[in-house]
């Protein structure tokens, strides 16, 4: 199977209640840049939204129980099924963005610290329910 050269071969597509909030609120705490939105004919929800943030592409979209009964925010679900997993160059970009995410809104569920596996990582739930984690590598030593 062929792909696009600049489409990645896995894709997060976000499924969540009150669409243009949460692509407001992945700006702010992400710094995510909003590069493609189209509005349902209801002229509320988002049919599709590309995001770009941490060097890569994330899709978005509210519920559409109408049309994709198999697909639910985590608010509807009643928790997130799946971490997004955000690898981070150094240890303080860690910090910064669970900080930054956090002064935004999210919880934080893990708090950010050196971990046994050799990185530095820590996890946080945004307000429409997505749990993401930050990791780094930690220096090696020597």
């Amino acid at each position: 199977m062929a792909f696009e050269p600049d489409i990645p071969p896995i894709q997060v597509h976000l499924c969540v209640k009150r669409g243009q909030e949460a692509i407001a609120w992945y700006e702010k705490a992400f710094g995510a840049v909003e590069t493609f939105e189209q509005i349902a004919e209801d002229g509320e929800r988002v049919l599709h939204a590309n995001l770009s943030m941490f060097g890569s592409e994330v899709m978005l979209h509210d519920e559409f129980p109408e049309f994709s009964p198999d697909v639910f925010s985590p608010e509807t679900r009643g928790g997130a099924g799946l971490t997004i997993s955000i690898n981070l160059r150094s240890p303080i970009d860690v910090d910064r963005a669970v900080r930054r995410a956090a002064s935004a809104g999210a919880e934080i569920t893990m708090p950010v610290a050196d971990q046994f596996w050799g990185a530095r990582y820590g996890k946080i739930r945004d307000p429409f329910g997505h749990v993401w984690a930050f990791n780094a590598p930690l220096a090696k030593a020597g």
